[in-house]
């Protein structure tokens, strides 16, 4: 068996502050043997910096997405390069610094495992198509690698044709980017472990991680508003999958998990 727990997006100080609080106990509880978190906003709400990369790894997180906001605070560039666990959306364009797939091998006797991340084209930046480019990213792995895909998206039918397009190619499809967990966890029909999104790390009180009164103001007027991150009561969303190394498959649907602290 192979646990792999996933953390939705880590917004800003509180999120991390939350999954620093929580998540020794999560992997003693559910005998966790890799952590993956989306952590594109983990600076201040937006980016992600040296430092905050580092410390979430110290944190016990073993890999790190993206996905719209990973070039937010520009020092990435001079550091996603040296950072192979920080993963950036595969169907960037060729030449963008970072990587979208991170690849290595789990148990005993070792199996490839891989992960990567991809980011959606509907009400989201342009990019270069995420099924053509995670079809391009699978056939640049080993036969039989155990493969994980974040799907960085807005809209929940391109999560989920992207779930059935892989449905049996892949081990886990999981969806991020809304900040809202949805109760759709299954195995699709040809066995891959799917839900659309798992969530977010951070601020309970908030509008996806943002000061209430900022955002219902700028409903409210049309004006542009700067947003920041809330703080206070924090909470945690996150998603459990159990895969068979033999098979290469999931064992079971994932399973939510959502702590409120």
């Amino acid at each position: 068996m192979f646990t792999v727990l996933f953390l939705g997006d880590i917004v800003g100080k509180c999120g991390r502050d939350i999954v620093k609080k929580l998540l020794p106990q999560l992997k003693r509880e559910h005998k966790v043997d890799y952590v993956i978190a989306n952590g594109e906003n983990a600076a201040h709400g937006t980016g992600l910096t040296r430092d905050v990369a580092q410390d979430l790894f110290d944190s016990g997180i073993d890999l790190l997405t993206g996905g719209n906001h990973i070039w937010d605070k520009k020092e990435i560039l001079d550091f996603i390069d040296d950072y192979p666990r920080i993963l950036r959306p595969v169907n960037y364009p060729p030449g963008t610094p970072g990587n979208g797939i991170f690849l290595t091998e789990v148990g005993s006797p070792p199996v490839p495992f891989a992960v990567i991340n991809a980011m959606g084209r509907t009400f989201m930046p342009p990019v270069d198509c995420p099924f053509r480019g995670i079809d391009a990213a699978l056939g640049r792995l080993p036969e039989g690698t155990l493969t994980f895909i974040d799907f960085h998206a807005e809209a929940t039918s391109e999560k989920m044709a992207l779930g059935f397009y892989l449905d049996g190619r892949v081990a886990a499809v999981v969806g991020t980017h809304t900040h809202v967990q949805t109760a759709d966890e299954r195995l699709l029909p040809q066995g891959t472990a799917y839900l659309t999104d798992v969530g977010m790390c951070g601020p309970y009180i908030s509008v996806l991680g943002v000061e209430v009164d900022v955002v219902v103001s700028r409903f409210l007027t049309g004006l542009p508003a700067k947003f920041t991150v809330a703080e206070g009561q924090g909470f945690l969303c996150a998603v459990l999958f159990r895969f068979d190394l033999r098979t290469r498959r999931a064992t079971t649907a994932p399973e939510r998990i959502l702590k409120i602290v």
